[in-house]
């Protein structure tokens, strides 16, 4: 079982401390979550967009004293976590997304498919998440059913996935999302380019 430092590093790294995806190292913006967009343009989502405004992960750990301090197998981390992983698999989701068209980069985590063809999968924000460090906050995961299997790509991949957004939770061996694309087109994820600078 792993320590609750991981676990709060982990969220730490969703926040986008050391994630190659742009824009996802600020909270809920409030003006980028009012942008409105013409009906049927697909919107380019950032990660925090997805967390309800005030909503705060790390609330149960404040006043918890030294987290490093914590045992493995110790009864009061094991309490701790089961409580934690309770939160985060209920984190509260933002229902005005339904319906949207979006484009969302991340990380996929596969869930069905054989190897490099994949036809269900997570996106997540950070690398490791869900494999290699406990699964994020529910509202940090996005369950993605691809309209043609993705092909040619391995776990942990960047991607780009464009679909329709649900708010729907769905409970999976590898984590709990928050969100759901059914039908999505799943891109390989390539570095926007720089804006020219000014002169």
């Amino acid at each position: 079982m792993l320590k609750l430092f991981p676990l709060a590093l982990a969220w730490a790294l969703a926040l986008g401390l050391s994630s190659p995806m742009a824009g996802a190292a600020s909270p809920p913006d409030k003006s980028t979550a009012k942008t409105t967009a013409k009906p049927g343009a697909v919107r380019e989502l950032k990660w925090e967009e997805l967390v309800p405004a005030g909503w705060d992960p790390m609330k149960l750990l404040r006043g918890k004293g030294d987290l490093s301090r914590l045992q493995d197998g110790d009864p009061q981390t094991n309490a701790l976590m089961r409580e934690v992983r309770e939160v985060w698999d209920n984190a509260p989701i933002r229902p005005e997304l339904a319906g949207k068209k979006v484009k969302l980069p991340g990380y996929l985590v596969p869930l069905e498919g054989q190897s490099g063809e994949w036809k269900e999968f997570l996106v997540v924000p950070y690398f490791g998440a869900c494999v290699h460090s406990p699964p994020p906050p529910a509202n940090q995961i996005v369950h993605v059913k691809a309209a043609i299997p993705a092909k040619g790509l391995r776990s942990m991949d960047t991607i780009w996935v464009t679909g329709t957004m649900r708010t729907e939770r769905r409970d999976t061996d590898m984590g709990v999302s928050g969100y759901t694309i059914d039908g999505a087109v799943v891109e390989k994820y390539v570095e926007p380019p720089l804006p020219p600078a000014a002169k």
